[in-house]
């Protein structure tokens, strides 16, 4: 997964620049599918810490060639974070203070602003080297045994408490008091009233809720009627394994098509070397929407799992095979952009704008053929 996030995120910033590395990663829809299409389950919470893992371990040695640094992680690893902005900032000069602070101010958001049920418990935070961050934490509600998940983007940020997130990825259900919200700053000044004019007015407030036995006062009655957020909002099914409904068949038989046409085609040379064929070339064309594909497009991300299967055999055990064979077909590709000939990389491309072209215009086989043709070539 290391080897290929990195390859990855190096053909992004080589295609559309650094800040583009940030936006996908604080778009929920996209951070799952890379996810999936990486090998790792597509509806674990551990999609999360694998995917940031892997971006860190991967991107390190290239980190200051990309101008994309990892920091960060899950338990201890995200009490780190400041030291390695710190660290960071003494090599590249940006402005580490500034950088940690958004971190602090972030997570204590996440944990005292929103409080929703779920703890706090990895904190992830990606800056460029010109001072652009993203942020992608982790909270998990033990008792429902779910995770949800808070992405942030410093890109137009104009306050951390007015509607900040990029999106809140988890399923909504239960109370929650949200005073980032643009909605609360009422409240918020409220808040402030009340500890400026000391104990007293609040200790007596609580009093008497005691004394009524009452046990829940709705924070913000006159909000509660309006449209929710327009952040974007991915909330995953119940059921763990993958199955035909969670797969945009369409967008599935578009991508085979796409490889069995375009491969040949732009692929010649690829396919004159051992272990490359239409397998390895289907699982490109998936690589390749995640590289190209616009946010709409990622509303189905257990589709990227067609690619490399998943780590926890669903939809399909991971073909190791055909996963080194991607990194390879996409390691060269980009290690020949960097020297000035982008036509490998080019033709990966032109994989994704054939699959949308040939969207809703090719037939392929059902899902549970699909799966069990993959099931059965799992031994090549």
């Amino acid at each position: 997964m290391a080897r290929l996030g990195r390859v990855v995120v190096e053909a992004i910033v080589l295609h559309y620049g650094r800040h583009e590395v940030l936006r996908r990663l604080a778009h929920p829809f996209w951070f799952q599918s890379f996810g999936a299409v990486m090998g790792m389950d597509w509806h674990s919470s551990g999609i999360t810490t694998s995917v940031l893992g892997a971006l860190k371990r991967g991107l390190g040695p290239l980190q200051h060639e990309l101008g994309i640094y990892v920091c960060g992680g899950k338990g201890a690893h995200s009490r780190k974070t400041p030291l390695e902005l710190t660290t960071i900032g003494e090599r590249t000069g940006f402005d580490a203070p500034a950088l940690v602070r958004a971190s602090r101010l972030v997570a204590k958001v996440d944990s005292a602003a929103v409080q929703d049920g779920f703890d706090l418990y990895l904190h992830g935070f990606i800056a460029s080297v010109d001072g652009q961050w993203c942020v992608v934490q982790q909270g998990m509600n033990g008792a429902r045994r779910e995770a949800r998940r808070y992405h942030w983007l410093s890109e137009n940020l104009q306050s951390f408490l007015d509607s900040p997130h990029t999106a809140i990825e988890g399923s909504n259900q239960g109370a929650i008091l949200n005073l980032a919200d643009a909605r609360a700053e009422r409240n918020r000044r409220a808040g402030i009233d009340l500890v400026c004019e000391g104990p007293d007015r609040p200790v007596a407030v609580l009093r008497q809720l005691r004394e009524r036995g009452n046990t829940a006062l709705s924070l913000f009655p006159d909000i509660e009627t309006l449209p929710s957020p327009t952040a974007p909002h991915l909330q995953m099914p119940a059921h763990h394994e993958v199955r035909a409904a969670d797969v945009d068949l369409r967008r599935l038989h578009a991508v085979l098509a796409a490889a069995a046409e375009r491969g040949p085609r732009d692929f010649t040379d690829l396919l004159l070397t051992s272990g490359v064929g239409a397998r390895t070339i289907a699982a490109l064309s998936l690589v390749a929407e995640v590289l190209h594909g616009a946010p709409a497009r990622f509303s189905d991300p257990a589709r990227f799992s067609m690619a490399h299967g998943g780590k926890d055999g669903h939809p399909f055990p991971v073909p190791l095979t055909v996963y080194d064979e991607t990194i390879r077909v996409l390691k060269r590709a980009v290690e020949q952009a960097k020297l000035g000939n982008d036509e490998r990389l080019e033709a990966i491309r032109r994989l994704d704008e054939q699959a949308r072209l040939l969207e809703g215009r090719v037939t392929g086989p059902s899902f549970d053929g699909f799966v069990a043709n993959e099931r059965a070539r799992a031994s090549e």
